[in-house]
């Protein structure tokens, strides 16, 4: 895995933090916060499409976000568990895993692995 997948999933991450804060911030601290963690999850996802392509890099991004944020939401804060998320879940990170197998980087032959 090199770098600007790295950048990719730190962004995924950090979209975890700040999708809580939309829901949980309740003051300007918590607030000025999430709005610093939204800043700094699109400065490290645009650090990686100068690399990447830009859908697969936001696929990965969102899929990351989306299923780490049912999951805290399950895990952390008592959302009920169900089977069906998790297989979406799992759906999901099949999909991003498998874009992430068949993207190459911008410069990389279409033969190199």
């Amino acid at each position: 895995m090199n770098r600007n997948w790295v950048f990719v999933i730190i962004a995924g991450i950090i979209e975890i933090f700040w999708a809580m804060g939309l829901k949980y911030s309740t003051n300007l601290i918590s607030w000025a916060g999430t709005f610093l963690l939204i800043y700094l999850s699109f400065v490290v996802l645009l650090k990686a499409t100068k690399k990447l392509p830009v859908a697969t890099a936001y696929a990965v991004f969102t899929g990351i976000g989306t299923a780490g944020t049912v999951l805290v939401e399950m895990i952390v804060f008592g959302e009920p568990f169900s089977w069906t998320k998790i297989f979406f879940i799992i759906l999901l990170l099949v999909g991003v895993i498998g874009l992430k197998l068949v993207t190459k980087e911008s410069g990389e032959k279409e033969g190199a692995v």
